[in-house]
């Protein structure tokens, strides 16, 4: 009987990156339609959890059925991994991802505060958005986290959007190539993984919210049925949800687009 062949997810095990989390997979292709899309087709329960990233992305997505523009330069990769949580625990790896973002850009740049989280996932940079994060789930308890950050070029403003588009390269001068990012990212994320998983929620809300841009201010909140709501942001609740401070009371809210006022 031949040997079984590699893994290729695993297949450059011998070259990862010093730092490089044991047990995580990479891929890094050229181009790809969508890395979430190649994700959730490379995955079993064996492979996960995984990195993909791709150089190009030709279809990209985004939050609610957006496209997502991704440029030579930029990046965009995805997480495939296999978490034993319920749905709605599922959901604080958004929080992780942003979180895991800003502090290997900070460690790249060594822009210490130039990045602030916008509820519930976006990275913000001098007040533009800098990146994307998108959660979706698979079957067989998969869940996909893909990031897209404009690294070298900023897409045009969508006539609907909260915050312009902005890119590192044009507003501080640091240029990161894209595979860089992502070994910056990989234990980034892994090590707050780890936290969730012995520590719980706390820890990583206390981190998001030292973090948090607008904490405090008055924001308005638009619900997925249109609903405008206006109040003070008074931080998030031990589920993720947006602590907003209304004239009627306090509102817990799980998902909407928030702006500043």
């Amino acid at each position: 009987m031949p040997p079984p062949l590699p893994n290729p997810l695993f297949a450059e095990a011998a070259l990862l990156p010093a730092g490089w989390p044991e047990g995580l997979g990479r891929v890094i292709l050229d181009a790809v339609d969508s890395t979430n899309a190649e994700a959730a087709r490379r995955s079993d329960a064996e492979a996960a959890p995984f990195w993909v990233m791709a150089r190009r992305q030709t279809a990209g997505r985004g939050r609610r059925g957006r496209a997502w523009d991704d440029p030579p330069g930029n990046f965009a990769a995805s997480l495939a991994l296999r978490p034993l949580d319920g749905p709605a625990r599922l959901a604080l790896r958004s929080f992780i991802a942003a979180l895991a973002l800003a502090e290997a850009l900070e460690g790249l740049t060594g822009l210490r505060g130039a990045f602030a989280l916008k509820w519930p996932n976006d990275v913000l940079l001098q007040g533009g958005k800098l990146s994307g994060i998108l959660l979706e789930t698979g079957p067989g308890g998969l869940l996909v986290v893909g990031i897209g950050v404009n690294l070298r070029h900023a897409p045009p403003a969508a006539p609907d959007a909260a915050f312009p588009p902005v890119a590192l390269h044009p507003a501080t001068g640091h240029d990161i190539d894209p595979e860089a990012l992502l070994d910056a990212l990989a234990p980034a994320f892994a090590a707050w993984e780890g936290r969730l998983a012995a520590e719980g929620f706390a820890p990583v809300r206390e981190a998001w919210l030292a973090r948090a841009a607008h904490l405090g201010r008055p924001v308005t909140a638009r619900l997925g049925n249109g609903t405008v709501l206006a109040g003070r942001f008074d931080g998030i609740g031990d589920d993720g949800t947006l602590r907003l401070a209304t004239a009627q009371g306090m509102r817990m809210i799980p998902a909407a687009e928030v702006f500043f006022a």
